[in-house]
């Protein structure tokens, strides 16, 4: 049986819960937090005290803000940012978030300018306890542009492509390319020489890779699982060169496996 409340608690309760949910426009979770009670205890008092929890009631329904600046022109930060949606991005109704690794704290903020470059508001970044970040933006405006220009919720189980206005120009491609290595991409030493990996589940994601590469006059390998490669070292070379990889976590790497095979290849020639 629920406590009684007196006639000054059931004021001091209304009052308080309807400034923050309906005035304030606070999530549950954040007005829990606010008055350091259980979500639950406070839906139970929302619904004891007849304030309603529908949507409609929120100042910001949907996360509808008019700080959002929609680009009318495709561009190469917007082809980046693209590749980086495809890469480690998520998308739903409300938001969209890029996730990091724990040693990409630069990359975050690389992500979080280009972001705010395009869109023209601030994208926040969220640190797990895992040491992983977080960059979103939440937006039904934004969401709902970025479904309609071909990205989609589920990547894999919509087997994705890259959206045709990627190929228009090579500087698309080149700037798609930069976002997706970035995020979903790898570079490590062989027995004797360098490679570059680019993985992804969605298997026309990989194809449409596979055709910008060889159109930028790289050799790809063939897709192999879910991973496509550049093996030649002429052209992992060129990739750090002309793409520019904006991720310190490769362009460091890349420098060290270079370094090492250059130092292998002057102890050769001495050898000789």
């Amino acid at each position: 049986m629920a406590k009684h409340w007196t006639k000054e608690e059931e004021v001091k309760y209304h009052s308080e819960l309807s400034y923050l949910y309906t005035k304030k426009n606070k999530s549950l979770r954040e007005v829990s937090e606010i008055l350091n009670l259980k979500e639950s205890t406070v839906f139970r008092r929302m619904k004891r005290l007849k304030i309603k929890t529908t949507p409609y009631l929120k100042k910001n329904y949907l996360k509808k803000r008019n700080n959002i600046k929609i680009p009318n022109k495709y561009s190469e930060d917007l082809a980046e940012f693209f590749g980086i949606m495809l890469g480690d991005g998520h998308i739903s109704h409300f938001q969209i978030v890029v996730s990091l690794g724990n040693k990409e704290e630069k990359y975050a903020k690389h992500v979080s300018l280009l972001i705010k470059k395009i869109f023209k508001t601030d994208a926040k970044i969220s640190l797990r306890k895992t040491g992983y970040r977080d960059v979103y933006l939440g937006s039904v405006d934004l969401t709902s542009w970025l479904f309609k220009k071909g990205l989609v919720s589920n990547k894999v189980k919509s087997q994705v492509n890259v959206p045709s206005w990627i190929f228009n120009k090579d500087e698309f491609i080149r700037a798609f390319l930069r976002g997706f290595f970035d995020t979903d991409g790898s570079v490590y030493k062989l027995k004797y020489g360098i490679q570059i990996s680019f993985c992804n589940r969605s298997l026309p994601i990989l194809k449409s890779l596979q055709i910008m590469l060889k159109r930028l006059r790289y050799n790809p390998s063939s897709i192999s699982g879910y991973n496509l490669y550049l093996t030649r070292r002429k052209d992992v070379k060129r990739f750090f060169e002309e793409i520019k990889p904006s991720n310190n976590k490769h362009i460091d790497r890349h420098l060290i496996i270079e370094n090492n095979l250059r130092r292998s290849d002057s102890g050769y020639s001495r050898r000789l």
